[in-house]
């Protein structure tokens, strides 16, 4: 089977925070579980460098907005590197393949009258004298009266044009704009209104989308789809490629989505592969984002692929809700964020990703806590889960001078693995991660309690034949976890790995057949309690600097 995997385009405009790796972390978690399961992935994601936030960042920052993009896309190379994220390929929106291959389906869908020019009122500001991006207008949402930009509003997810917001003022000035006329294109969104509402009723059917894709997906949908403008007077960005408009750009939101397949077509021409297999029928496809991207990913994405003729569209609509931190709205204005480089500097990947999939905000928003954080890692990352690897290959190093015993494992421990792989691989083919990991935990806490019945240390006196069968049980065990949670723990499960001597592919339970064990050490380290009024501290310090 040909496995897709798209993961939201991160604005190059500043440093990634947790609440972008909690939306994230699932595209990492299915390509890793789809390759062991022997199946041809490809897994995609890049930053955002074209549009608003760059420009908005290098005028505060007085500096080009390439200086710009290229600092975060760096920046956001190594944070996914440390973190595991195994991308098969991370790229950029302002490169010139990317470019090519967007003005491109562009100029597919005005050939086929998919996308048209209309005449229109703009925001335009009369100090600034020009035209204003729709996030250089902010104002009220008229929907839920929250503060909002001119493209979209955060709070209810409302997509608006910047002349529905009250109170509009320029971002760069203060001032009220006015509106001049100005042409732009139109995408003929209206057109697809029936075919994307069996497509959603389908995926609603199927269970493919979580409820929040569907309740927002079907609230533009009630409303009636509209044409919207696929252009913007903008600095950079891909250009218009009709002569004429070319100091025009294509709008972010037309031009980004679109990086799934420019991204798909780059990784064709680096590795010599054929990335048309997944853009076929019958590909099974995941789109990672937050709950904020949705319609971008139910609404438009597919749009413009059925006017492309692409049989593809989105399989799974994997949309987290909000992550919130210590209680409160995550705010990068107000720097009340946890950082992503910063983290890194302290805490082990394995425990980031174990956290944020076990207090995941698949139906509902959940909470960064530092207590809660450190906690975690200590009880279950090191109390449970390390402490059952350690306990165990120490004393078959010990014991036995590190000679793995060889026997046949317990029927009943083999049942319970072969479960485990079923269950798992199950719920991971239906985004539901924190599940998933629950059950593998499940089954860490069983192991524990298996050794200490069994009590080896006391076998070893009475009946040494015992002791061996309970070692090789718990070794059996120790093998099969760490492969499972390779997807969702690689580097722990890499050391497991390392420490029995064992290499596996596939998703499918093995035994150990290794002789003897490697350079048995701690899988983790313990984290001080004391780090967690540390960590409050330094958040509280930080976000009274705020971060532009």
């Amino acid at each position: 089977m040909n496995i897709f995997i798209g993961g939201a385009w991160a604005y190059a405009n500043g440093s990634l925070h947790l609440g972008h790796i909690s939306s994230l972390l699932p595209g990492d978690i299915l390509a890793r579980y789809y390759r062991l399961k022997g199946e041809k992935v490809l897994y995609v994601s890049g930053s955002d460098c074209n549009g608003t936030p760059i420009t908005v960042r290098a005028k505060q920052d007085g500096v080009s907005t390439q200086v710009i993009a290229d600092q975060y896309h760096k920046e956001f190379e190594e944070c996914f590197l440390r973190l595991g994220f195994s991308y098969d390929l991370y790229t950029r929106t302002d490169t010139e393949h990317h470019h090519k291959i967007v003005q491109e389906i562009f100029l597919d869908l005005l050939e086929k009258k998919l996308i048209y020019i209309k005449e229109v009122e703009q925001t335009y500001c009369e100090q600034c004298q020009q035209f204003l991006p729709d996030r250089y207008v902010e104002g009220i949402c008229p929907v839920c009266k929250s503060q909002a930009r001119g493209d979209q509003c955060d709070s209810c997810a409302t997509i608006l044009e910047p002349h529905e917001l009250v109170d509009r003022k320029c971002k760069i000035c203060g001032e009220e704009p006015t509106k001049r006329f100005t042409e732009h294109f139109y995408f003929c969104l209206s057109f697809f209104q029936k075919e994307l509402e069996n497509y959603m009723k389908n995926a609603e059917k199927n269970g493919q989308w979580r409820e929040n894709a569907i309740l927002l997906t079907s609230r533009y949908l009630n409303e009636g789809l509209q044409d919207r403008a696929v252009s913007r007077d903008l600095s950079i960005g891909v250009s218009i490629p009709v002569a004429g408009y070319e100091g025009k750009k294509i709008y972010v939101w037309i031009e980004a989505v679109s990086g799934y397949y420019t991204a798909s077509k780059l990784w064709e021409t680096v590795t010599n592969n054929d990335s048309s297999r997944f853009w076929m029928e019958s590909t099974k496809s995941y789109y990672i984002h937050g709950k904020d991207n949705i319609p971008f990913h139910t609404i438009i994405w597919p749009a413009i692929l059925l006017g492309l003729g692409k049989a593809s569209l989105p399989t799974y609509i994997v949309s987290n809700e909000y992550l919130t931190l210590e209680k409160q709205k995550l705010s990068t204005s107000k720097n009340w964020a946890v950082w992503v480089p910063d983290i890194l500097k302290r805490y082990d990947p394995d425990s980031i990703r174990y956290f944020l999939t076990i207090n995941a905000p698949e139906s509902r928003d959940a909470d960064f806590s530092w207590r809660e954080f450190i906690y975690s890692h200590n009880s279950e990352l090191l109390g449970g889960y390390g402490n059952f690897v350690n306990r165990t290959l120490k004393f078959i190093e010990k014991s036995f001078g590190g000679e793995v015993p060889e026997k046949t494992i317990t029927q009943s421990i083999q049942d319970k693995v072969n479960h485990l792989y079923v269950e798992v691989g199950h719920l991971i083919e239906g985004a539901s991660f924190k599940l998933a990991l629950e059950l593998i935990f499940k089954l860490v806490r069983f192991s524990n309690k298996f050794f200490d019945e069994k009590q080896p240390w006391k076998q070893l006196k009475y009946d040494e034949d015992s002791c061996k069968q309970t070692l090789a049980d718990c070794l059996y065990l120790i093998a099969n976890i760490s492969h499972v949670l390779t997807p969702f723990l690689p580097f722990s499960s890499s050391k497991v790995k390392e420490m029995i001597n064992i290499e596996h592919d596939g998703w499918y339970s093995f035994s150990v057949q290794t002789q003897n064990l490697s350079d048995v050490a701690p899988l983790f380290e313990r984290i001080d309690p004391s780090r967690i009024e540390e960590e409050l501290q330094r958040l509280k310090i930080q976000s009274t600097c705020i971060k532009e």
